[in-house]
């Protein structure tokens, strides 16, 4: 169970990394929607367990090695824009979000 500091903290990092992928972002991974679909942040809020989305799903895991080759500068861009909030940005860790995947097999295995 998360604290409500911790909920805070990963929702305003979700809402502002969200923006800086969606509007600077797009350099930096090619020809890929990627949409960060949920934050959870540890205790000490010092690391960040970042879910992000991809369209295309052919180009996930070279989506994910873009993004993980862009991590300083998304964090530098993060602190930039959250930086009256938080007084240390988490060091940011991707990973890709598979829900909707395993969603859509838990259906097709219930319609079949």
């Amino acid at each position: 169970m998360d604290s409500t500091r911790q909920q805070k903290v990963a929702r305003l990092i979700q809402r502002e990394l969200a923006e800086v992928l969606q509007r600077e972002g797009q350099g930096m991974v090619l020809q890929s929607m990627v949409t960060v679909t949920e934050v959870r942040i540890t205790p000490d809020l010092s690391i960040a367990r970042v879910f992000i989305s991809v369209f295309p799903p052919e180009k996930r895991q070279a989506a994910l090695q873009q993004v993980n080759d862009a991590k300083k500068d998304l964090r530098m861009k993060l602190a930039a824009r959250v930086r009256n909030q938080l007084r240390v940005v988490p060091d940011l860790h991707f990973f890709i979000d598979d829900t909707l995947d395993q969603a859509e097999r838990i259906d097709a295995l219930l319609k079949s």
